[in-house]
């Protein structure tokens, strides 16, 4: 086989399969159908999110004492970093929790650059809802 008809077969299949491309591109469509309970069911899962009620997240425990004193810690603590933080009452304390963390890996890593300015912030066990 000569170089010239090699060429011309290596253009014959190009041009075929760019043609089998292009004709293919105009028949893939997609219709994708949404059922309205998704979205409704995001909302949920938002606001679920955003008022701490959703599985077994695990915190980072800054202070445990006095609503006073738990208010102050927060201040603080807000001051230097960005994770979220609330204050949690468990009689007789008022808690300083920080983060919402899907894996304990999360809350470690956030744990060890939380440590560097509270030593005593530690992990506490996660309760099951």
């Amino acid at each position: 086989m000569n170089i010239l008809s090699f060429r011309n077969l290596m253009l014959g299949t190009f041009l075929s399969f760019t043609g089998v491309a292009i004709c293919q591109e105009d028949s893939a469509k997609i219709n994708i159908s949404e059922d309205e309970m998704i979205a409704e069911l995001i909302q949920t899962k938002v606001k679920l999110q955003k008022s701490h009620n959703i599985g077994d997240r695990f915190v980072i425990q800054l202070f445990s004492g006095s609503n006073g004193e738990a208010s102050e810690e927060i201040k603080d603590y807000e001051s230097l970093y960005e994770y979220p933080a609330r204050i949690k009452y468990e009689a007789p304390n008022y808690k300083v929790w920080v983060g919402n963390f899907r894996n304990r890996l999360e809350a470690d890593r956030a744990l060890l650059v939380i440590k560097e300015t509270y030593p005593s912030a530690f992990i506490p066990k996660p309760k099951r809802k």
